[in-house]
């Protein structure tokens, strides 16, 4: 972990340093014997896939930027045997077609030994390369919306090393060109601009899965609904098409191996969902009358026996489709596979009860969940691949819930963290090779900080992010107008994707006064003065405090809107939203004593249609997407009104009924299928249903205070640091019985129609009154 280090980064001789290109490194140690560990260091720019004696040792690195290029660390020993062994890695960079997460330098290789012991492997002349001339990077891709997460792929078996990772590659070597000893970000006058900092995430789950099942072949091909069980043969001169139907949506890499064939053309094309004439997805499970589009790979067999084609990153997908078109010789289709590929999250999180398609609701959101979990947090594993804010705040909190597992999300706020331009505020996304700004975003990294050490024990996190919270409200206490209000902002003012927030934006006045943007600003200051009251300093959080009730007061005045008892978007008063509402409460804008009201109303309301409630008129009001509900369901907690949650579900309950298998970006017509800030029901199953939250930074208290509903019999588990908070409630005539469980040295208390039970470590059974409205 020296500054410097003794290895050198290398890259091809005479390769374009920022071209897209396919490169081979390697490198031969001879071992006496095999030690009890051969550790080494390893990092590539864009991306490198590290085997040893022709075995998966490694790949990386895990995404960042220039100034935190991260490496891997790799205990190699389990793959080495005494005498010759062989190192090599496949690297690879895009170039400008790179997914736009991918930031980089410069195509370039590096391997350091963890001691002298290990020097051997230090990248630089003794290092040998290639350029793979059977890898290329292509633009085939149908896809109908923004996508960014990477190029297609072209393998030509014809050109192809395919012995690349072996002793004995035919291919014609040159020495590696070294350009460059590795550095640290403490180094002082590093000679190369990579600044290296340790990956501390596991290695990603790499599990052996199936591609799916043949639905629909289009050609004549006799066994064709029986692979990829079996193998079939496709004859010479023939063009076919199979499509797969894997059931529900995966990330996992594809691996179709092939025997003879030579000049075959198969094309491998990704889709989410099938798409009918007019270009839409509807009934996920319908084939009939729909085809694929999407990211396309395109594989050209070399006659060879078993040939297994792959590409460099992984691709998603339900629905696969194989398109086969043979030349002169049949080709077989020995098998498909797939490798499952995720943040190796482990669902420790449990739940039961009688909620409708309970178990459909918390399986459909934890595969969400897991899909958009990788290297980063994500928000699209098919379309984007990219770490916004937005969505990352609320996949960390379901991380939590569901797993325990902190460090993605750690990683995450760094990550951010780490974007942060001149003017104090963080980009919307990171790492981005295209930047972004979404400043309301910055604010919601604040409520990302501010959520850790809620739930996680890891106090130096929050006060190294202490200091950047405090740039980023600076920004926006600089835009505070003299009433109070936000004024308007540069870049995006992204609030929610709805139709009466136009392009995201929530509708502002000429010089701002949006009551969303100005709510938002109020959370984060909340949520940053506790912070400064525990880690930093009371005059900043009497500045904040004074901030805050300027704002609020400054919304009631100007945008309350008296004969609906609601709050308008604008001073002007022309139109009403149910997310600005949604704030109001969240903040303590609206008065206590009104918290419910608005909240009733807030779900009485209709996009087009004016309703009354109460005698008193509900205005149309824009209503909020999957990823505000998530808003929503906090504060109809924060309102006294949780035990209205269930019935929230619906939207949800409809996606189940279409055939997806994971939860959708927004509702029909969708791009993604797949868009982890709409699993928010699996947190709240767990933090409003059955009631489980900590009452203490870092969970060293619990606080149990379940919303039940309609309910007569709920259990949940939820991890701890210390172990596991079990619940259990179940109605019995005009009662409840509930059983608690928490790990030894946990305390905390049960929050029953306003009462408070203290609970101790160990189980505990409760006897409790009926529920009153």
């Amino acid at each position: 972990m020296a500054a410097h280090w003794p290895a050198e980064w290398v890259t091809c001789p005479g390769a374009p340093a920022r071209d897209p290109g396919v490169y081979v490194f390697r490198r031969q140690i001879t071992l006496a014997a095999v030690p009890a560990h051969y550790w080494v260091h390893v990092s590539g720019d864009n991306r490198y896939l590290l085997h040893v004696n022709g075995q998966y040792a490694a790949e990386g690195p895990a995404r960042g930027d220039v100034f935190h290029w991260r490496f891997e660390t790799v205990d190699l020993a389990p793959l080495l045997h005494a005498g010759k062994n062989t190192l090599a890695a496949l690297v690879w960079n895009f170039g400008t077609d790179a997914p736009v997460a991918q930031m980089s330098y410069r195509t370039g290789f590096l391997m350091q030994g963890d001691t002298a012991a290990e020097d051997a492997v230090d990248t630089g002349s003794a290092w040998q390369v290639h350029e793979e001339q059977g890898r290329a990077e292509t633009k085939l891709n149908s896809s109908a919306g923004y996508f960014g997460a990477g190029p297609s792929e072209r393998i030509d078996g014809r050109v192809l090393d395919w012995r690349w990772d072996a002793e004995e590659s035919a291919a014609t070597w040159q020495t590696a060109e070294p350009i460059g000893h590795a550095a640290t970000r403490e180094a002082l006058d590093a000679p190369t601009a990579w600044e290296l900092v340790p990956d501390e995430l596991p290695p990603m789950e790499h599990r052996l899965t199936d591609a799916g099942v043949v639905v629909r072949v289009e050609g004549e091909l006799a066994g064709a609904k029986a692979f990829p069980g079996m193998p079939v043969v496709i004859p010479a001169h023939t063009h076919v098409k199979l499509l797969l139907d894997h059931r529900v949506l995966q990330t996992a890499y594809p691996e179709l191996i092939t025997s003879g064939g030579r000049d075959a053309d198969i094309h491998i094309t990704y889709a989410e969902a099938l798409y009918d004439a007019q270009g839409n997805k509807g009934d996920r499970n319908e084939t009939a009358g729909r085809q694929i589009q999407g990211l396309t790979d395109e594989f050209l067999p070399d006659g060879g026996e078993h040939r297994r084609f792959s590409p460099l990153w992984w691709r998603t997908w339900r629905y696969l489709q194989v398109d086969v078109t043979t030349q002169d010789q049949p080709l077989k289709l020995d098998a498909l596979r797939a490798w499952f590929t995720a943040y190796p999250f482990e669902e420790r999180a449990k739940i039961d009860g009688d909620i409708p398609q309970l178990d459909a609701i918390f399986a459909t959101g934890w595969r969400t969940a897991r899909l958009c979990a990788h290297e980063t947090y994500m928000d699209a594993p098919y379309w984007e691949q990219l770490q916004y804010v937005g969505d990352t705040r609320i996949q960390a909190l379901i991380s939590y819930a569901m797993s325990g597992d902190s460090r993605l999300a750690k990683q995450a706020i760094e990550n951010i963290d780490d974007s942060r331009t001149p003017e104090g505020i963080t980009e919307s996304r990171y790492p981005s090779g295209m930047p972004q700004l979404i400043p309301p975003f910055s604010l919601l990294w604040v409520g990302m900080v501010h959520d850790y050490w809620m739930y996680v024990d890891d106090e130096a996190l929050v006060k190294q992010m202490l200091p950047h919270t405090r740039t980023v409200l600076d920004w926006f206490t600089a835009r505070q107008r003299p009433d109070g209000l936000l004024g308007k902002m540069l870049w995006w003012e992204f609030g929610d994707w709805t139709s009466g927030y136009p392009y995201g934006t929530p509708p502002q006045d000429a010089d701002g006064g949006s009551t969303f943007l100005t709510l938002q600003f109020v959370a984060a200051l909340q949520e940053a003065r506790e912070l400064e009251l525990k880690f930093g300093s009371a005059e900043r959080a009497a500045q904040y405090e004074a901030m805050i009730e300027r704002a609020r007061e400054a919304v009631n005045r100007e945008s309350f809107d008296a004969a609906s008892g609601l709050y308008a978007d604008t001073p002007e008063k022309k139109s009403f939203s149910t997310e600005a509402n949604v704030l109001a409460v969240l903040t303590d804008t609206a008065p206590k004593a009104s918290l419910a009201e608005v909240i009733r109303r807030v779900l009485a309301s209709q996009e087009r249609n004016a309703v009354t409630l109460d005698g008193k008129p509900v205005p149309p009001m824009s209503q909020m997407s999957f990823y505000f509900r998530f808003y929503l369901a906090r504060a109809m907690v924060h309102a006294g009104v949780g035990d209205l949650y269930l019935e929230q579900l619906g939207p949800w309950r409809q996606m189940l009924k279409m055939g997806l298998s994971t939860w959708a970006e927004m509702p029909e017509p969708t791009r993604s299928d797949c868009h982890a800030w709409s699993a928010s029901p699996n947190f709240d199953l767990l933090t409003v249903v059955a009631g489980i939250a900590p009452d203490a930074p870092g969970f060293r208290r619990v606080r149990i205070a379940p919303h039940l509903g309609g309910l007569s019999h709920l259990e949940a588990a939820m991890p701890h640091g210390d172990g596991e908070i079990q619940v259990a409630y179940v109605r019995h005539g005009q009662g409840w019985t509930a059983k608690v469980t928490l790990p030894a040295g946990l305390e905390g208390s049960l929050v029953w129609n306003g009462q408070e039970h203290a609970l101790h470590a160990g189980e505990q059974e409760l006897s409790l009154p009926a529920n009153t409205p």
